[in-house]
């Protein structure tokens, strides 16, 4: 009896969570909002770091510049489901299949917190979970931003990394 009832319980969270991160999805800013013909295929919880450098910027002043992230993607039961990494800006399953894609859109997202994103998907490669993906939403930002410490020519290729974590949704066309 009491399996019964925790499977309910479990399963009740997990239809809870999909729910929220889905109508979060559609409650998402204009600027990052999927087009219509695309449907949910996959919601992860990105968990990770950003790595950012010191150097000259194109305007001669010295600025932290953004590298590249590293993430778990985890489900909603909190196993991990592939990594986020780059650059390229690549999403892989945990069963080899990945896609990379170009960013149409970001949205702010408050003080401290890297932007929300609407990126469409390049062909996927390999077959599984990233196949079909066309689009991927980056919500529920938390962190991420450059490092608040000095960028100068005194610090000329230091590197920093920032912790953050957000929502991907993966889309696929209907």
């Amino acid at each position: 009896m009491a399996i019964h009832h925790l499977t309910r319980a479990t399963l009740a969270a997990t239809l809870i969570a999909s729910f929220s991160q889905a109508a979060m999805a559609e409650m998402a800013p204009a600027d990052v909002q999927v087009p219509d013909g695309n449907s949910i295929a996959l919601e992860t919880v990105g968990v990770g770091a950003i790595t950012y450098m010191c150097e000259k910027q194109d305007d001669g002043n010295m600025g932290w510049v953004f590298k590249g992230p590293h993430a778990a993607l985890n489900a909603s039961d909190g196993s991990q489901a592939g990594s986020y990494y780059g650059p390229p800006a690549t999403w892989e399953a945990l069963d080899g299949s990945k896609v990379t894609g170009t960013q149409l859109a970001t949205a702010d997202n408050g003080e401290g917190n890297i932007p929300l994103q609407l990126v469409e998907a390049n062909p996927g490669e390999g077959e599984g979970a990233m196949t079909g993906v066309s689009y991927i939403q980056r919500l529920n930002t938390q962190g991420g931003v450059a490092p608040d410490v000095t960028c100068d020519m005194d610090h000329d290729g230091a590197t920093a990394v920032v912790t953050y974590q957000a929502d991907y949704i993966f889309w696929t066309a209907k």
